[in-house]
């Protein structure tokens, strides 16, 4: 079994050159770009492809930007890891043929109504004004589709600068590929190393997840605790007076559903009273920014790991 989102019609493609930033790369040269000791500064087709193999091998390097830097050093740090290696956080030949794959790192894919379907204008940044609306949704199809594969929406857009994206339009987008399905052990919560890993039956690592987890302000609780059950698209209960204050609002509050929601896409609720492992609307900000105490996971990997743990599992956390 493979738990993935279904992703439309895909093919292999050739197309000009567009730019991101100041770099001019082509979806071709992503699938083509060869090894290199040393990752190349800024943004670059090489550091793309790596994104894109390293999320695959469960690995998982966040946003798919693009970029060389700490979080794709962790992402080789945990590929290292799972695969018993030494850690050291450096792309060398045997990590980069490790993770090599027949399967390209970029696709086309048709735009759906599905995926243009339940937008909104804007997410306000007050609690009581979200509140006020009926479903927190992507604001764009660009927004959504960047989300569905993992990517930068700066990205997706430089490698589609005609663009409608519009239904039947086809696209350029990078393949993060499809999580096997595991029978997980345990879960660990690693806030000194911003992450999640979770474990097999044998207790092996298989999958690390870059995480938000917790602050010094509003920690995250300590020991052992277990999942109680999982709620996709879930409504969020706002009270001040056991969370934290946003804001002006002093009011218990009922924020709808929706991605860009406060807990995201998902909450994996934890026996841990108010505690939990959610998604997030600001997907960039994972192992950058503190959370309010609970575990802030980027939206597809807290859905996927939802998909993967069962009643009962037991998450630590570690400090």
């Amino acid at each position: 079994m493979k738990i993935a989102t279904a992703l439309g019609t895909l093919a292999l493609f050739l197309i000009p050159s567009t730019s991101f930033g100041a770099f001019k790369v082509s979806a071709d040269e992503i699938n083509a770009v060869e090894f290199s000791e040393a990752l190349p500064e800024g943004q670059s087709a090489l550091t793309v492809k790596l994104q894109v193999l390293l999320d695959r091998a469960g690995a998982k390097p966040g946003v798919i930007d693009g970029l060389a830097g700490e979080n794709v050093a962790k992402a080789i740090r945990s590929f290292e890891e799972i695969k018993g290696l030494e850690i050291d956080g450096v792309l060398d030949l045997d990590v980069w043929e490790r993770l090599q794959s027949p399967q390209p790192a970029s696709i086309m894919y048709t735009i759906t109504a599905d995926d243009t379907a339940k937008l909104v204008d804007q997410i306000p940044e007050d609690y009581a004004e979200m509140a006020a609306m009926e479903w927190l949704g992507y604001t764009s199809v660009a927004e959504a589709l960047a989300e569905k594969f993992h990517m930068d929406q700066d990205l997706l857009e430089a490698l589609n600068p005609e663009a409608s994206f519009v239904a039947g339009e086809e696209i350029v987008v990078v393949d993060p590929g499809e999580q096997e399905d595991i029978e997980v052990g345990h879960v660990v919560a690693d806030k000194a190393n911003e992450r999640v890993v979770v474990y097999d039956k044998n207790d092996s690592p298989v999958i690390i997840y870059p995480a938000t987890i917790g602050s010094d302000d509003n920690p995250s609780p300590a020991g052992t605790h277990k999942v109680n059950g999982v709620k996709r698209f879930p409504t969020y209960a706002y009270n001040p007076e056991k969370n934290f204050q946003q804001g002006e609002n002093s009011e218990k509050l009922t924020i709808p559903a929706g991605p860009n929601g406060p807990v995201g896409s998902v909450w994996i609720d934890l026996s841990k009273p108010t505690y939990g492992i959610h998604g997030t609307p600001d997907p960039a900000k994972i192992a950058k920014a503190s959370s309010h105490g609970c575990v802030r996971l980027t939206n597809w990997n807290a859905m996927e790991l939802a998909g993967l743990v069962k009643y009962g599992v037991k998450v630590t956390f570690k400090d």
